[in-house]
């Protein structure tokens, strides 16, 4: 069983229940998700998308 590394993304929101400091972004299944611990919002985008609309150092781009 293969363990899923997780990060947490500091100072985000969530966009659903605004909880500071409760999203973390992780790969799953080749797509990166990023995941609330305080609710149930989950947004998952194709790297694809990520390579679109980023540049330089940003890891991705979610709309909040």
């Amino acid at each position: 069983m293969t363990r899923m590394k997780k990060r947490f993304v500091a100072g985000a929101r969530c966009p659903k229940c605004q909880a500071m400091d409760s999203i973390m972004l992780f790969m799953e299944n080749g797509v990166e998700t990023v995941e609330c611990t305080e609710c149930d919002y989950r947004e998952k985008q194709t790297d694809k998308q990520v390579s679109d609309q980023a540049g330089g150092d940003i890891i991705g781009v979610f709309k909040p």
